[in-house]
Parts: C-alpha cells; structure tokens; sequence
C-alpha cells in the first residue's frame, strides 16, 4: 500500500464521509466537509457525494464500501480516537482484507506528544498506532490520532482517514494529503468569485442565463447568502495560470455586464472588501448604530487589519445617547423621531465628527418584532453616510414576514450600511 505514481489517476472523483454520532445528533457541526471540499476543489479533484455516519461499524462499513463503489476516493474525518468506538482504521481494513499492525513511526510521535504536554500515556492510546498493513501514515502534529492513507494497487481505490477536531485534521490536509494527492493528477481547478450587492439570484440569473448555459470551462454558478449573491467562475487545466487565463476574460465579462452592483472580486465578504478599500486609500471609517446594536462594528473588526481604518463605533439605541454623544438635535427628534432620514444623516454626520473618520456611516430603524406602526412598519431603517463634502441616505423595508425575522432585518440593514460605507469610499 505505499505511495505509487505508475498507476496514477488523471480525473479523481470523491466522496467524504464524516464519522461520529455526534455529527449525526447536531452536537457538532461539521465544518470538516466544507474544508475538505474547498481543498480537493483546489487540486482538480471532484467531490461527487458527501455524508454523515455514526459510530456504529455495521453501519461505516456500508457507507465506505457504497462510497468505494461510486468514487475513487474516500475521505473520512472521524474515530482514529483511543476508544472503544474509534473505529475508522478497523473497519478500513476489513473492507480492504488487511490485517492491522503497529507503526513504530506513530506509536513514536504519539509518545512525543505525551512527553511535550507532560501527561503519561496510556494503553488505549498506543490502539492509535495500530494501521493497516502497508499504510501510509500522516503525522498528527497537534493531537496523538495519526491519519492514514489505504490505497489498492490493483483497482487504484483509496481512503484518507484524518482525525476529526478541525484543529488537526486542517494542518494534515493541507501540509502532507494535498502534496500527496498532486502526485496522483495531472490538472487543477481555479476558482474566483464575484460578490454582488443589490441584484437578486433571480435577476442575476436572468441578466448571465445565455453566459451561463454556454459555459462549459469555465463553469459559472449562482449562489445566494443572506442579501447578497455570489458567482463562481470555475475552470479545469493543466496548471493554475492556464486555469486564471480562462477564468479572466469570463469574470471580467460578468463584471461589466453587472456594473456597480458587483462590490468586488475574491473579497471574501463585504466587511472584507470594505476594509480593503479603506485601507488602500488610506482613510477611515466610524459606525453609528441603533437598531442593529453594534452589528455593523462587529462585522468589520472580524477583519484582520481593520485597526487601520476603524477607531470607533457608537451603539447609540437610546434617544439621549443619539443627542449628546452624536450631537443629533432635539429638534430632529421629536420632529421626525428616531426611525428617520433626518436622524440618520445627523449620527452618521455626528459619528464621523467625533471619531474624526473621513466617513461615518449610520442605521436606525425599528427590527421588531413589536414597536411598528401603520406609518413606521416593522423592517422600515434608514441607512446613511457622511463623508463631509456629500452625504447620502437610504430608505429600507426589510421585513420579510418571517416568524422570527428580527436577526434578518437587522444583517440585512448592517450589510447595507457596509454597501453604503464601500460607495462612500469611491469619493476618495
């Protein structure tokens, strides 16, 4: 079962399969399959199926054996652990009429490991170095499960076993599954991503369908998040830069047919592509929030760098707080109240003013689920900037007659602010 190159495969086709009933009862959430798929994505190999299978052997022995039927590749996360119902590494050989035996290599970072935290090892967990006969090991350098790789010399078939926390599982994929992966294909797939503010799926896909029924390589597919839409513009060759040079013209094309709706290209998320733009110009951005309650601040000081551009961000939900802190006048308020064009512009105007930002950017509305009117409707936010020399505002109504809508209303209000915070910057 060592590593071979003569028989290699040209066009993987693969299937994760994550183990462990805690997955199976929502006690975790498995963010493995996502990472593992974005990996393989990036090497040219094709994630076919996907699935979840408890701690039961009947039942994994199953899942892999119609996994091995579909596919080449099998990528398991999951129950290489010390326990009695760790049985990943069994279950593998016994599909592949393998006897387990000892690595020494394994059994020696496994002991590695106990010395560096100061902590005996036990019995249980020298079972971790038990692998199949002629496996491949994978060093585990952040926990004692080392990962496996089985591979069948005559029919090509192969599964990664890894372990399951994303902590370990991650490193191993990336520095030692990937590189040995590479040997066994010959193309890669790129992938860039168009990220679209203010045009829906369905009218994105009304304005692309022609581009998107034609494309064959590269490959162009819709995806909608909460208020906003991302394209992704795939392509397979030999290389990644033969790759980008299909890629390129398609994105391009895409971008200027969607204008200013598109707020950039692999920015990863909008408060990314914000604090992107601030940074580059070198300017700076301060927050006024009532109704989202410090959403629009957090969003962006999730981004590593936004030190640079964020100083300071005012959760001003009380009437009083909008007046002293943000200079918004008591005129204004009792006037228009809260839920206005006029007290959004005065915080966004007030907020830039005191942080000493080049814009400031505000939202004030009424998130419900009670303290809407006939006349001021539960989803109604106004959402404005400042940027001295200009300003603008925006009138919304975000309800969506949801249930629970609360949380949606306010995301979607705090991803416009952040919209309105990005055209703001165009002014510099």
């Amino acid at each position: 079962m060592e590593q071979a190159t003569d028989t290699s495969i040209r066009s993987i086709k693969a299937e994760i399969l994550c183990v462990g009933t805690e997955l199976l009862l929502g006690d975790i959430v498995n963010t493995n399959a996502a990472f593992i798929a974005r990996e393989l994505a990036r090497i040219g190999v094709n994630v076919y199926h996907q699935s979840v299978v408890g701690d039961n052997p009947g039942r994994l022995k199953e899942a892999l054996s119609a996994a091995l039927e579909r596919c080449d590749l099998v990528v398991t996360t999951g129950g290489l652990g010390p326990t009695y119902d760790d049985l990943t590494k069994e279950t593998v050989a016994q599909l592949f009429g393998l006897p387990m035996e000892r690595n020494e290599e394994s059994l020696s970072s496994i002991q590695a490991f106990f010395d560096k935290v100061g902590r005996p090892m036990t019995e249980n967990n020298k079972k971790q170095a038990l692998l199949p006969k002629g496996a491949y090991p994978l060093q585990n350098r952040n926990g004692t499960a080392p990962g496996v790789i089985v591979r069948q010399q005559d029919t090509g078939k192969m599964v990664v076993m890894l372990p399951g926390p994303p902590r370990e599982m991650q490193p191993m994929f990336t520095q030692q599954v990937t590189p040995y992966l590479l040997k066994l294909t010959h193309s890669t797939l790129v992938s860039r991503t168009i990220h679209i503010f203010g045009m829906g799926e369905s009218q994105v896909e009304a304005t692309l369908r022609p581009l998107m029924e034609a494309s064959r390589n590269p490959t162009v597919a819709p995806y909608a998040k909460e208020g906003e839409v991302q394209l992704r513009v795939t392509a397979g060759a030999a290389t990644q830069e033969q790759a980008r040079a299909l890629i390129d013209p398609v994105v391009k094309r895409i971008c200027d047919t969607l204008g200013d709706v598109v707020y950039g290209v692999d920015v990863g998320t909008l408060q990314g592509a914000v604090v992107q733009a601030y940074a580059a110009k070198g300017i700076k951005l301060a927050t006024a929030e009532s109704c989202t309650g410090g959403l629009v601040s957090k969003r962006i000081t999730e981004i590593a760098g936004s030190s640079a551009v964020f100083d300071c961000g005012v959760c001003s939900y009380a009437n009083e707080i909008k007046h002293k802190v943000l200079g918004v006048q008591q005129e204004t308020l009792e006037r228009y109240g809260a839920v206005s064009e006029q007290t959004a512009l005065e915080m966004a105007r007030g907020v830039r003013k005191l942080a000493g930002a080049q814009v400031g950017v505000s939202t004030t509305g009424i998130a419900g689920p009670g303290g809407g009117s006939a006349e001021k409707p539960v989803g109604l936010v106004y959402v404005a900037a400042d940027w001295g020399e200009g300003s603008q505002v925006l009138q919304l109504h975000l309800s969506r007659n949801y249930p629970d809508e609360r949380e949606l209303i306010r995301h979607l209000a705090a991803s416009h602010a952040l919209h309105l915070a990005l055209r703001a910057a165009d002014h510099f």
